[in-house]
């Protein structure tokens, strides 16, 4: 089982960790060859607007949204949650509003229960998050924050708009390699 992190932008070396942890092999994904051959690939937080940029510059938009469509997992986490959205890579029928929370003096922690995910809930650190404003039919929403939709799924894709790699928490990178595997 081979997973990639796109290693553009972002705190991408915390997800390989994590993941190595539970048994997969990582690779960071800065080109499009570098998509060839994975089973599952995460889109790391960070600024997207850099990570735009950056997909750009690379020539990686769409190689990514091949990847998406080919139907194998996808977790976008926090930025990862924007670039997949309908308004950047389009791949998930999602549309984000950046910041929703507010600045980074607002970030905060939550409990989530989250359908999957067994045991205590899971701790999410929110860092400048974003929440869905908008979602089509065949998106389903896992979890909200006062009402917010901030984590959701359609078919392949999972998308978390917190941080569980800060938080230590695998459980969430379970979920996903499930799919994968």
């Amino acid at each position: 089982m081979t997973v990639g992190v796109l290693a553009l932008q972002g705190d991408f070396e915390a997800h390989g960790k994590i993941l190595r942890g539970l048994g997969a092999d990582v690779r960071e994904v800065r080109v499009p060859a570098d998509l060839d051959g994975l089973d599952g690939l995460v889109i790391p937080g960070g600024e997207s607007t850099t990570m735009t940029l950056g997909i750009e510059r690379e020539g990686l938009g769409d190689p990514l949204r091949a990847f998406a469509a080919s139907g194998r997992p996808v977790l976008g986490t926090c930025a990862g949650m924007i670039m997949l959205d309908r308004a950047h890579l389009g791949c998930m029928d999602t549309l984000c509003e950046r910041n929703a929370f507010g600045r980074q003096i607002r970030s905060f922690e939550e409990d989530l229960s989250i359908p999957g995910i067994d045991g205590p809930p899971v701790r999410a650190v929110f860092i400048r998050a974003p929440w869905l404003v908008e979602h089509g039919e065949r998106v389903e929403i896992l979890a909200a924050v006062d009402g917010h939709p901030v984590a959701a799924r359609q078919d392949n894709l999972l998308v978390i708009s917190f941080h569980p790699e800060l938080a230590g928490e695998p459980r969430v990178h379970e979920l996903f390699l499930r799919g994968v595997r």
